[in-house]
């Protein structure tokens, strides 16, 4: 049997190819190139490679990723994913991963954190990193590769007896259909320890955009520049926590302000602390329709570029519009119980 599977369809640019190589390392892979010659998905490792068009398509891809979908929400169970990402542009390696990502996700498939490298037609998107490494910008793009081949052989996340849940919030209870789903969920968590943040208006500045260095600095001292409630009580109690849940309500498709800002101002920890063994789980509500911009918002931010564990199945969506109208949604109980099984099986080690 091999040890990946890489779909890499239509025509791969040497990039791209040089970055496939980089990650395999000489392991054995089994190619998918094309919708026609898919296998059984489920239970394995997958390498997914994206050419992606100047009009920031690649619509190969997006063929098998199609033809997966036909097969049920179960067509990738228990199998674990990687991307790499190569444009003839400047543009859309971001979006494009994290709607690959979503529908995977959706599809039972799990991501470590960090789970894509994208490489930009010019690759200046890795001129940061020349500020901690000495070398060319082709020579970090592949060093990284190597790095997430690395991770991803190794990769196995890791359950524990009683896993402690951290659910972020900032509504009110009163009318928010987002915790009242978050209610139904909860009570099907036995054996977890769970604890809840309000984060109310004004409690959290955003982000001042801090230098590198001056964030480490702060971060070091277990503090930020703001201080408050972010150093107080919400960096203390992520830090503690295998599971954060954001418990986000629709707001013109996108996060809450006050989510938005608690999510900005997490890298005073995430420079000192690697997020690789917490697990990303949301819960989203829509008055209309949008859960997917929010749900690809959070694992962007938060999975691709912060480094969380995305268990398969993270987001839990529901649409509802007028304050209790979640409650009278048909089979919402029974989803909510098995969104509550899928979080136990994610991170709870099973009863001996």
């Amino acid at each position: 049997m091999s040890d990946y599977y890489v779909i890499v369809p239509g025509n791969a640019s040497l990039q791209l190819k040089r970055m496939l190589e980089a990650v395999l390392a000489g392991k054995n892979a089994s190619y998918i190139t094309d919708k026609n010659s898919l296998p059984d998905l489920r239970g394995v490792k997958i390498i997914v490679c994206a050419e992606i068009s100047p009009a920031g398509l690649c619509i190969p891809l997006y063929e098998i990723l199609e033809e997966l979908q036909s097969r049920g929400c179960d067509s990738l169970k228990d199998s674990s994913a990687i991307l790499l990402l190569h444009s003839s542009n400047e543009l859309y390696t971001k979006s494009t991963a994290s709607f690959i990502v979503f529908l995977m996700n959706q599809l039972g498939c799990r991501f470590p954190g960090h789970p894509a490298i994208e490489a930009t037609g010019s690759l200046s998107n890795f001129s940061t990193w020349r500020k901690v490494k000495e070398a060319s910008l082709e020579d970090i793009c592949l060093e990284l590769c190597i790095s997430l081949g690395e991770r991803f052989a190794a990769y196995n996340p890791s359950v524990v007896k009683k896993p402690k849940i951290l659910a972020l919030h900032s509504s009110r209870k009163e009318t928010s259909n987002t915790l009242a789903l978050w209610n139904m969920v909860k009570s099907g968590l036995a054996g977890c320890r769970i604890s809840e943040l309000h984060v109310e208006n004004g409690s959290v500045v955003d982000c001042k955009g801090c230098s590198y260095k001056t964030c480490k600095h702060f971060s070091m001292n277990n503090s930020c520049f703001y201080g408050g409630i972010m150093v107080k009580e919400i960096l203390p109690a992520i830090e503690k926590s295998d599971a954060v849940i954001w418990l986000c309500p629709n707001y013109n498709d996108a996060v809450s302000a006050n989510l938005s800002a608690v999510i900005n101002r997490m890298s005073a920890l995430y420079v000192k602390t690697p997020f690789y063994k917490k697990s990303l789980f949301s819960i989203i509500v829509s008055g209309n329709s949008g859960s997917d911009s929010v749900a690809r918002q959070l694992l962007g931010a938060l999975c691709i570029n912060k480094g969380f564990n995305l268990p398969p199945y993270h987001s839990f969506m529901a649409t509802a519009n007028d304050p209790g109208t979640v409650c009278k949604i048909p089979g919402i109980e029974a989803s909510a119980r098995t969104y509550a099984e899928n979080i136990l099986k994610e991170i709870k080690s099973p009863e001996i």
